[in-house]
């Protein structure tokens, strides 16, 4: 199964309230408390994404009494793939597509390893296509109100 880890999916939450927040107030400061209550994701791993990302340069961290963190970038220029990749690392499907030396016991034996890095460009491809400015698109379609709709009847 490929699977994100619990922590890039908390992510990408934490960064879609963060741009749908940054759409209303740009310069609004977010600190940890705040967003762990907002998203409901757990204190402490609210403050290690923080930390994760801004050392990944998708935040900007303000010191201080009044200090916490703002999208070092506008929405728009943020994608999936960057928020995956800062707080996983490069994405890399196989062990064999990981930077540096591979743990893979028969990797120069393989036959399929290019097939692997098609795939896994497809698929960073796929991430790096979909920004965050997307998903804030999307959350608020999500709970927006919804316009009433014609009941539909079966025509005869």
């Amino acid at each position: 199964m490929i699977r994100l880890t619990r922590l890039a999916d908390y992510a990408v939450l934490l960064m879609t309230h963060l741009g749908h927040e940054w759409s209303r107030h740009p310069d609004r400061i977010h600190n940890a408390g705040s967003l762990a209550a907002e998203t409901h994701i757990p204190m402490p791993t609210v403050s290690k994404l923080l930390g994760v990302m801004s050392r990944g340069g998708l935040l900007t961290s303000h010191r201080g009494q009044s200090g916490g963190y703002t999208l070092a970038r506008a929405p728009l220029a943020i994608s999936v793939a960057d928020i995956v990749g800062a707080v996983d690392g490069p994405i890399a499907l196989t062990e064999c597509l990981t930077e540096g030396p591979s743990e893979c016991g028969i990797e120069s034996l393989c036959g399929v390893r290019t097939s692997w890095q098609k795939i896994n460009t497809a698929v960073r491809g796929a991430l790096s296509e979909i920004t965050l400015s997307e998903l804030c698109a999307d959350q608020l379609a999500m709970f927006a109100p919804r316009a009433a709709q014609p009941e539909i009847t079966d025509v005869q």
